[in-house]
């Protein structure tokens, strides 16, 4: 982490059509997002300015758009579709991307299937 900055958003609901499973396509679920930036803040500190930090708004924008779209069959392949948008805003240098499937076709009483990647620019 660059100077220990971390910036968190959680909670990030999206309704997809991801999975194996054809009813998983046909019907969609919710898929709820959490991301952990490592991000150098202290020039936004400084200076009071948006522009040298993540705008975490817009970056959420853009992470529902690519949850959203383009179904695939693995969570392991939509965190890493995310930890992909989260990685080209400059100023993050690391991102943990958990994905989480509270729905999943498991046929036992379950809180949630979550799957949690580490992504660097380093990677």
């Amino acid at each position: 982490m660059n100077a220990g900055d971390l910036l968190e958003i959680r909670g990030i609901e999206v309704y997809a059509h991801h999975g194996v499973f054809e009813h998983e396509r046909r019907d969609g679920q919710v898929f709820v997002i959490d991301l952990a930036l490592s991000v150098d803040t202290r020039a936004a500190a400084h200076h009071d300015d948006l522009a040298q930090t993540v705008d975490y708004g817009r970056l959420v924008e853009d992470v529902v758009t690519s949850v959203a779209h383009d179904p695939v069959d693995l969570i392991e392949t939509l965190a890493q579709r995310i930890a992909d948008v989260c990685l080209s805003r400059d100023l993050v240098s690391s991102v943990a991307v958990t994905v989480h499937k509270p729905n999943a076709p498991i046929q036992a009483t379950f809180a949630d299937v979550a799957l949690t990647i580490n992504r660097s620019r380093n990677d």
